[in-house]
């Protein structure tokens, strides 16, 4: 169904409808509006945010521990018996 004819049927349905009815028709595509700016103002930000280089030095930013730093490491098969990483010689 066209854009054109989904619209005319829609406003023959409206007519239809009681005034009660009808504010709840209204209420809905109130919903409905709000719902595609909020995600069109979500993905603005979204698309700004990737351009700034506010962040960025998150990304060059070198890691500080590896995984010989921990001192006990979690067995996931095991259900919580740890082994502890060989202590380092001084």
């Amino acid at each position: 169904m066209t854009r054109k004819n989904l619209i005319k049927k829609t406003i023959e349905q409206l007519n239809k409808l009681n005034e009660s009815q009808l504010q709840e028709v209204s209420d809905f595509a109130d919903f409905l509006l709000h719902k595609m700016e909020s995600k069109l103002l979500e993905q603005g930000i979204i698309k700004l945010a990737k351009k700034s280089k506010s962040y960025q030095f998150l990304a060059e930013d070198e890691d500080l521990y590896t995984v010989n730093d921990i001192k006990e490491k979690y067995n996931a098969q095991n259900k919580g018996n740890r082994t502890k990483s060989p202590k380092k010689k001084k």
